[in-house]
């Protein structure tokens, strides 16, 4: 058929084809003229003919002239529709039913309407839609005067009245609705409602010639015209959307393809329209059309091009001849917003073949230079003048009936260069169709519609779109009337129509298309056919009526036919269509015919600083850059991540930040961006670029000055002025006081905080967002504000059932007549109150987006026809018209987006015309002053473990590992209940929370878990109380005496010289002191042992720990490879670190290998120490505030060269005899120092900077400081013991003399004349202060009072020393004595077998806890009696040591093992000698002792007993006292005697036992008598008999047989399942390995997919059902008797015709390269993938069909990295497959340098293809590796995974950045 041209072939095939197409007629071949028909009107004496061609119709006068079609036909009517007519009437003649069928466009219909006109045809129209009922096309009931009628409707006129019925849009209407008409088609029948029937022609002819005519009336048989036929137009169904058509209705059509014109026929067209236009111009543009209809560009599924628009596309340019064509081509056919890449390059390349391509050479409209009302005669113009390179070009544009005004004149609208041109070539389109303005939500869109129309002269009819509207809220609504009759209304649209207005079509891009199809005949034509019979014509064909007709303007009203006013016009406001996706792609070939299309670019940085300063012109000039710049950026950028941030920040919002700032400039730029884009509840990848985008930006987030000053935050009402924080506004004086909000509120900071931010945009005049977790507090703030400001409130709460009527009006019947109530949102707009939206996010967001118009413009239309409008003038004016309060104000609450709450995204939606305020749970400061108001009396301690580990879970469900955000509101329902029962444990309370989890074994592990972090002993039993075995200690024995030479007795008086300088200070250097966070566990929760708590310091493996000491409550932990110091508090959760390996340079092997001491200085030198290196004796001091480090040099003399010999500090051989320093009076901030051998004392003053050196008689072993001024020496090599005495202070000139006196040992005579000499040992550890005297005389067992010292040494446990040091009398020895001594040194290693280990160890752990009369040492497990401890089947545990703690005050001894360290290296096993076990020890307050094992683990112990009996009844309270007995029910009567109320019962002379029976008193496990353990006795009665009572742990365990079985039964089927999938057990365990470890995150990722499909599955609501909800929208119907009146939810099908659903594609690529092999010892890299890849696999297991996972090959490739090959065949092989979505995540090691691969190649292969979300996860790398290449790599495309348990938070980060925002 040559209708269709293709045009196929190069490009002289087509210049030939198109010449012999133009030449074709001229030259009068053959083959062109074979179908030439012309439509002659013959006037013969039988009447009127019509001939086309050879066939004639002879024509019939009307009987309603008016409602036949007029001006539908042209002077010359091009060849084929002379063809189409010609077959319509062969059809006609022969009684068929015609289909015309064809692309989207007004072609179909201006034939039908001309053969309707030619053939003199009255035509009922109706244009189908989805919402079309039968009832629109048979019969409608409608009330008069009571009473219901039915009032035939188009089918049923058309068949009664022989006119011809012109169905539009079949496709739209909903399947089985149009069967309906089957009969009416097929045998011309159809029953009717009211009980006639329709009969053919013939049929009722026959009949009448039986019967006569009354007596078919009175059978309601009704005769069916003979001229009655139906024309249908539809479109060919798969190819564009709707329904397919119903085989039995299409069998009833006879069809005709109408395609568009021939190319000849077009052309000739186009040529008259436009003579001014170059004639190859035009060519050119109708081959690009054409091409673009072609079948093969249907294949690229490029929408078909509107060849319909292109006359008017013409009669522009013909205007201005001299503008561009691609310019004009992007009107019609807006590609660059429509279309992806593909179909873009695809247009673009069409365009460059008819050489389009010329907007950059062709110059375009600048602006528009003046507007002037022309008084003509068509009223209504305007002539506007526009500049065009520098020429002005005037025309005449349709124009509003007021007074137009010159551009830029307005105050309210700041022009830009953008703008101007804008607005320009919107005044060219609106010369010939109507516009619609595509852009971004916020970027301007009604604004300038806005300033058009007033340009204009316009008045503006806004009409805001949502997703459910149906046509009849687009067309007319039904009302009734005062007397019930019901009657239509019609809607703004319509009557904007009649009276000529501009109406702005809000939102076009939400409306479904089978509502928007009713309006393409008026966007065409400009006519329409009402529900209620009215039609509106065009102006011109009105004009013709009238005049042919003879007929007034009245009289055609009173038949209800109206003009179009001339000068209406349509303004569509859409957001662009998502390219791809399957609901947001609305921009298809139907609305492409309906519009011209402008699209508003988001402005450019210049012009939004001009709008931005125009506007608000006291804003600070320094933020709006950097706002400007941020935007720009993110707007520029191609992630997609970034362009949905920038969506985030439109104009609309800038402007908001911008009027905000210039009220409170001292405000943060970055505080502003956090709160637009709420980056609080973004996903964690979103929120990691806007932090990027914000650095790159260089915008800092202060940290908020206010949060300090938390006295700041207070609010007070004094002399009815509010003030909250800074911010002060008077108090309202309401007239209802009834509705303002009174509610409990306890302030705390950061909910005044919240506060006074919302009074800041509340005084701009904004409409606030609350947006938060649920219970975080939102309606208290919110309530508490509103109480604060006096303001009444009204409450609206959606939800999932919200309708767009039930926002604004509820109707309701009374007396038959609908009466509509105010809903609150009317009550507050017209009584200006706050109206509370709660649970915004729960209604459909089409239902919340109409208040966009109310916020906005103030302007909203009602159900009931009245409008709110915001100007009290213009409602004076109106009728019906609400004005809007002053006062009126919006808060609307919302939960965060997403997961778990599952809401609609209102934010997404409408986030940018509210202030947002993110609410999140109090910070703990504020958290537990919060709770301590609700809970006064419940202990601290609880508040604090709630609030901590209620943080704790909080931060988890940020991070996506579980899903529930647990909020303040359960935390004070838990305070709540501890406040009202006490006695109630924790524990159990806590379940009030967490027994929602108890199903779901992950969650409810990680919530244990985290609950135990925090010390709530969840799941422990009182009983489980396991404290370390205590043995008995050997009696305390009388050892001896030590005697102190006085005088000349012995020896005769040493005197030591003494002699002092200045300290040398070198320094300081600054450090950086690094804060990192520790897990600390409380130790208590399943248990109650010694340990109290326990966590990890963050070291290097290989680091060795060597020294601990404690301060207050603050622990120093010094390691030495490298040299650094951790500092931590006992209840802190941080850990600082300072590493000084600068400082100790680790030198080569074995020069010498530092090893540190490490002492905390007392007041007022708090937080800083001194750290002593015994090798070279180097003393530093360091701050651990500031991180100045300085080095103090002891001696003047040049230091010693630190020994060149190869020895290491564990080496076997002998050391190097090393410094030592005596820390015992560090608090008194000095020291003393000496040297192993040595022979002299360094006293060090760190406050006075002296060195005082004491040089001494004889070699030292070791000094004991036992007091200020008496210090205990001991001689090496003979263990001699002195006591040296020296002066108070040491400058003291007056006997500044140090005295040395030896200490003589003897032994106690034991009577047989043998004496037990003491042996001279040294002492491992001497008290430095006395035993308190209870503790004295308890530990000797006898009344004393005396100076004493408790003294440690290898023989014994402890002794007391009575009388040392003061008194110079013997001092009398008290000791402990063990039965074997304790032996230097270890046993062999548990791991490597032989003990490397010789030598004396560093560090001696013993520790004299005085207050508790304690003494512990760690010791090794070869040292501990452990089958004491032990029963002889249990084998004792591994452990690190084991704390010995002998209790003199019970004379108990006790062993608590420490456990081994999770990751002691080998390597520090190996050479660690620093102490005897694997611990060091400090003590910890005055009853308990810190340890630090080799692995850097600390464990803080209790060992006294006093503080041990405090915790533990601390413990028993926070489980609760379970006393064991059942609980009884009982019930106190007051009166009445019952037969088995309780009873004393009989009293049993005998007292022998009784168990049940409801007899005797005094029994035991009865039912009503006294008794014990009984269930309902009045009282307790004890007779003492054993109580018959199960146990409660007998009542709970499970029979074991049933364990045993069910275990066998798993076993067999895994063994089973092996079997089938051919796994070796080997290889299942090493796979369990791995699952195991990551199956918490497999569980998180499923959570993550299940809410996928949860959103996916919500049902919908169905109208127009027979049975389910009434539906409000249709009361009237309901009344009127209507069936179908009813909703309900169903499934939606999927409309057909759009695109399917199709799997998301992901491919998951492992590197398993021979680098990850190599490096997985240094940090478990090839583990961490392994783990990676099982946990996608694990987690993807049953959503096969919505991901086709890809298994990745493991290559075992040599080393050689195919990361970057692997990439881009990954993304090549996937682009190919069908799907939805595309990912191909990449695991590899960043050790792409050492092959050569360049970071911006792999960025490269990530980017490469557009349609597949690339992302790198690296796994391991060394050394900054990873960072360095992360930086390099796109934003958010790249991820650092260095620890499993990061992977599935990143993946899960993917998914739900990409998959959700699509989902």
């Amino acid at each position: 058929m040559h209708s269709r041209v293709l045009l196929k072939g190069t490009a002289a095939a087509v210049a030939a084809r198109r010449i012999r197409q133009i030449l074709g007629p001229v030259m009068c071949r053959e083959g062109w003229n074979c179908g030439a028909h012309e439509v002659k009107l013959l006037n013969t004496s039988s009447g009127d003919t019509v001939k086309i061609g050879e066939i004639s119709y002879v024509l019939k006068t009307p009987r309603n002239p008016e409602l036949v079609p007029v001006n539908h036909m042209t002077e010359a009517l091009p060849q084929m529709v002379t063809q189409h007519l010609r077959w319509i009437m062969q059809k006609d003649l022969l009684g068929q039913d015609v289909f015309l069928i064809g692309p989207p466009g007004p072609l179909r219909r201006s034939v039908a309407m001309q053969y309707l006109e030619l053939t003199k045809r009255e035509v009922e129209y109706v244009a189908l839609s989805r919402d079309t009922m039968e009832t629109d096309l048979k019969q409608r009931r409608e009330i008069r005067s009571g009473t219901a009628f039915y009032i035939d409707q188009c089918a049923v006129r058309a068949a009664t009245e022989g006119r011809i019925l012109v169905l539009e849009g079949l496709e739209k209407a909903e399947r089985n609705v149009l069967p309906v008409l089957n009969n009416l088609l097929e045998n011309r029948e159809m029953q009717l409602e009211d009980g006639r029937f329709l009969m053919s022609a013939q049929r009722y002819d026959k009949l009448l010639e039986e019967h006569t005519k009354e007596e078919l009336d009175a059978w309601k048989i009704v005769r069916v015209s003979e001229d009655f036929r139906v024309i249908a137009l539809g479109l060919p169904v798969p190819r564009y959307k709707g329904n397919p058509l119903d085989p039995p209705l299409r069998s009833r059509f006879q069809a005709r393809d109408v395609y568009y014109l021939p190319f000849k026929d077009q052309l000739e067209h186009l040529y008259t329209i436009g003579p001014n236009v170059p004639p190859e111009r035009v060519s050119q543009l109708l081959s690009f059309a054409t091409t673009l209809c072609s079948q093969e560009s249907a294949s690229l599924s490029l929408p078909d091009f509107p060849v319909d628009n292109l006359p008017a596309a013409l009669a522009v340019l013909n205007l201005f001849p001299m503008l561009s064509a691609q310019q004009l081509v992007q009107r019609l056919y807006p590609y660059e917003v429509m279309l992806g890449k593909e179909g873009r390059t695809a247009v673009e390349g069409v365009l460059r073949r008819f050489e389009l391509i010329d907007g950059s050479t062709k110059p375009s409209p600048t602006a528009v230079v003046s507007v002037e009302s022309v008084n003509g005669d068509p009223a209504g113009q305007a002539a506007v003048t526009l500049n065009i390179t520098n020429q002005n070009i005037t025309f005449q544009v349709p124009a509003g009936t007021r007074p137009s005004r010159p551009p830029k004149s307005s105050p309210a609208f700041i022009s830009t260069p953008t703008h101007d041109r804008l607005l320009a070539e919107m005044m060219r389109s609106h010369l010939v169709k109507d516009i619609c303005l595509i852009g971004a939500k916020g970027c301007g869109k009604s604004v300038i519609a806005r300033e058009f129309a007033e340009m204009l002269g316009y008045s503006i009819e806004p009409i805001m779109l949502y997703q459910d509207m149906t046509a009849r809220d687009l067309l007319q609504q039904r009302y009734t009337l005062p007397n019930g009759d019901t009657a239509w209304r019609a809607s703004p649209l319509v009557t904007a129509a009649q009276e000529g207005k501009l109406v702005l079509l809000d939102g076009i891009h939400r409306v479904n298309l089978g509502t928007l199809a009713v309006l393409s005949r008026l966007l065409h034509d400009r006519e329409l056919a009402l529900y209620d019979g009215t039609r509106l014509l065009r102006w011109d064909r009105y004009q013709t009526l009238k005049d042919e007709l003879k007929l007034t303007h009245q009289e055609l009203q009173d038949r209800s036919i109206f003009p179009v006013h001339p000068s209406f016009r349509i303004i569509a406001l859409a957001e662009p269509p998502q390219v791809g996706s399957t609901s947001q792609q609305w921009l298809g070939p139907e609305i492409l015919t309906m519009f011209l299309f402008h699209t508003i670019k988001p402005l450019a940085k210049a012009e939004e600083t001009a709008v931005i300063q125009g506007m608000i012109p006291n804003v600070p000039k320094e933020a709006v850059e950097q706002l400007q710049h941020l935007t720009h950026s993110l707007r520029k950028s191609n992630d997609p991540t970034a362009l949905s941030l920038a969506s985030s920040l439109s104009t609309r919002q800038l402007l908001r930040i911008c009027r905000r700032l210039s009220q409170y400039p001292e405000e943060s730029v970055a505080h502003a961006v956090n709160k637009a884009c709420l980056s609080r509840f973004l996903p964690s990848l979103a929120r990691s670029a806007l932090q990027k985008s914000l650095v790159n930006c260089s915008i800092e987030d202060q940290p908020d000055p206010a949060s300090e000053q938390s006295h700041l935050y207070t609010c007070t009402v004094k002399d009815g002025l509010l003030t909250i924080g800074n911010v002060s506004v008077p108090v309202y004086s309401p007239d209802e006081k009834m509705k303002v909000p009174d509610v409990l509120f306890y302030e705390n900071v950061q909910h005044m905080m919240v506060m006074q931010d919302m009074l800041k945009d509340f005084l701009l005049g904004e409409h606030l967002l609350l947006v938060g977790n649920q219970g975080v507090g939102k309606n208290k703030i919110v309530d508490r504000f509103l109480h604060l400001m006096n303001r009444p409130r009204e409450y609206l709460q959606l939800h999932r059932d919200t309708t767009v009527q039930t926002l604004t009006l509820q109707p309701s019947v009374r007396d038959g007549i609908i009466v509509y109530e105010d809903s609150p949102l009317v009550k507050a707009v017209k009584m200006g109150h706050i109206l509370v939206i709660d649970e915004a996010d729960k209604a459909p967001t089409n239902v919340t987006c109409i208040l966009k118009t109310l916020v906005e413009s103030g302007e909203m239309i009602l159900a009931d026809g009245r409008r709110i409008v915001s100007d009290p003038l213009e409602a004076a004016g109106r009728p019906n018209a609400i004005p809007m309060h002053p006062d009126f104000r919006m808060i609307v609450l919302a939960n965060r987006p997403g997961f778990p709450f599952l809401g609609n995204d209102f934010f997404g939606a409408l986030g940018d015309i509210f202030s947002c305020h993110a609410v999140d749970n109090p910070k703990p400061q504020a958290e537990f002053a919060m709770l301590k108001q609700y809970g006064p009396n419940v202990p601290d301690a609880i508040l604090q473990k709630l609030v901590a580990a209620f943080g704790e879970l909080r931060a988890m469900a940020d991070q996506g590992t579980i899903t529930y955000p647990y909020s303040t509101r359960e935390v004070v329902n838990i305070v709540k209940h501890l406040q009202k029962f006490p006695d109630e444990g924790l524990a159990n309370v806590v379940r009030n929370v967490f027994d929602f989890d108890s199903y779901n074994k992950d969650i409810r592990e990680v919530l244990i878990a985290a609950l135990h972090k925090h010390g709530i002993p969840i799941g422990a039993k009182p009983t489980s109380v396991h404290l370390a075995k205590e043995l008995p200690l050997p009696d305390c024995k009388m050892a001896g005496y030590w005697t102190i030479s006085q005088g000349g007795s012995t020896r005769r008086k040493l005197l030591c010289p003494t002699e002092s300088h200045q300290i040398d200070i070198k320094g300081p250097v600054f450090l950086r002191v690094q804060s990192y966070p520790s897990e600390r566990h409380e130790s208590r929760s399943v248990s109650f042992t010694e340990e109290q708590a326990h966590w990890q310091i963050p070291m290097n493996e290989v680091n060795i720990v060597c020294d601990v000491t404690t301060a207050n409550d603050s622990i120093y932990v010094a390691t030495c490879n490298p040299v650094s110091l951790y500092a931590m508090k006992e209840k802190g959760d941080s850990v600082q670190c300072v590493e000084l390996y600068d400082i100790f340079p680790r030198t080569i092997s074995g020069v010498w290998q530092p090893f540190v001491s490490v002492a905390a200085l007392g007041n007022p030198l708090q937080d800083q120490v001194v750290l002593h290196e015994e090798q070279g004796n180097t003393v530093l001091h360091l701050d651990l505030v500031t991180g100045a480090v300085r080095r103090l040099v002891l001696s003047q003399d040049k230091q010693e060269e630190p020994p060149r010999k190869t020895s290491n500090w564990w080496s076997n051989k002998e050391s190097q005899p090393a410094y030592k320093m005596c820390k015992e009076f560090a608090h008194k901030n000095w020291f003393l120092f000496y040297k192993e051998n040595g022979s002299q004392l360094d006293v060090v003053d760190v406050l006075e900077g002296q060195v005082h050196t004491i040089s001494l008689p004889i070699n030292l072993k070791a000094v004991f400081l036992v007091a200020e001024d008496r210090w205990l020496l001991v001689e090496s090599k003979t263990d001699r013991k002195f006591l040296l005495t020296k002066p108070m202070h040491m400058g003291a000139e007056d006997t500044g003399v140090c005295q040395l006196h030896a200490i003589s040992e003897d032994a106690v005579n034991t009577g047989f004349g043998t004496s037990s000499g003491l042996e001279a040992t040294a002492p491992q550890e001497v008290s430095n202060e006395q035993l308190p005297n209870e503790n004295l005389s308890t530990a000797l067992g006898q009344k004393i009072v005396s100076p004493n010292r408790v003294l440690c040494d290898t023989n014994t446990y402890a002794n007391v020393i009575v009388g040392f040091p003061d008194l110079m009398s013997p001092n009398e020895v008290y000791s402990f004595k063990r039965s074997s001594p304790i032996t230097e040194g270890r046993g062999p290693d548990m791991f490597f077998g032989t003990s490397k280990r010789t030598g004396p160890a560093k560090r001696v752990n013993c520790v004299c806890l005085l207050g508790a009369n304690q003494v512990v040492r760690a010791l090794p497990p070869t040292q501990v009696p452990l089958t004491e401890i032990y029963p002889k089947d249990v084998t004792p545990p591994m452990t690190a040591a084991y704390l010995e703690v002998t209790d003199l005050n019970s004379k108990k001894l006790k062993y608590i093992p420490v456990p081994r360290s999770s990751s002691v290296s080998p390597y520090t096993v190996w050479i660690s000698k620093v102490s005897d076990t694997d611990v060091v020890m400090a003590p910890l307050g005055s009853g308990g002792v810190v340890t630090v094992d080799m692995g850097g683990y600390v464990r803080l112990w209790e060992t006294g007993l006093d503080n041990l009996q405090r915790s533990l009844l601390e413990w028993r309270n926070m489980i609760g006292s379970e006393d064991g007995r059942p609980i009884q029910i009982t019930i106190q009567r007051d009166s009445g005697l019952d037969v088995s109320s309780p009873k004393h019962g009989q009293i049993d002379p005998k007292n022998a036992p009784h168990v049940g029976g409801n007899q005797w008193a005094g029994g035991t496990g009865g039912r009503d008598t006294a008794g014990l353990g009984g269930k309902g006795g009045p009282y307790r009665l004890d007779a003492g008999h054993k109580v018959y009572q199960i146990s409660q742990a007998e009542k709970d365990a499970v029979p074991d047989e049933v364990k045993r079985a069910a275990r066998e039964m798993g076993e067999k089927a895994f063994k089973q399942r092996l079997k089938e999938i051919e796994m070796s057990e080997y290889d299942a365990t090493t796979y369990e390995r791995f699952s195991g470890a990551v199956r918490r995150q497999v569980q998180s990722l499923r959570i993550i997919l299940d809410s996928l499909q949860a959103k996916g599955k919500e049902r919908q609501w169905l109208r127009n059902q027979a049975l389910g909800e009434l539906d409000d929208a249709k009361i009237i119907d309901g009344l009127t008797g209507e069936k179908a009146i009813y909703k309900r939810r169903g499934e939606l099908e999927p409309e057909l015709g759009s695109p399917q659903q199709k799997p998301k594609r992901l491919r998951l690529l492992a590197d398993v390269s021979g680098s990850m092999y190599r490096f997985n010892g240094v940090d478990g890299r090839l583990e961490r993938s392994m783990e990676a890849v099982c946990m996608v696999m694990e987690a993807l297991e049953n959503y096969e069909h919505k991901f086709k996972t890809m298994h990745a090959h493991s290559q075992f490739c040599m080393s050689g990295d195919y990361t970057l090959e692997g990439t881009e065949h990954a993304m090549k092989e996937l682009a190919h497959e069908e799907a939805d979505e595309h990912f191909v995540i990449v695991l590899s090691d960043a050790n792409l340098e050492r092959y050569g691969i360049s970071p911006d190649r792999f960025a490269r292969a990530l980017t490469s293809n557009p349609q597949v979300n690339a992302f790198a996860i690296f796994i391991g790398s060394l050394g900054d590796q990873a960072d360095r290449l992360q930086r390099t790599l796109p934003a958010g495309r790249s991820f650092v995974a260095m620890d499993t348990k990061q992977i599935p938070q990143i993946l899960q980060q993917i998914f739900t950045s990409t998959m959700l925002s699509s989902a």
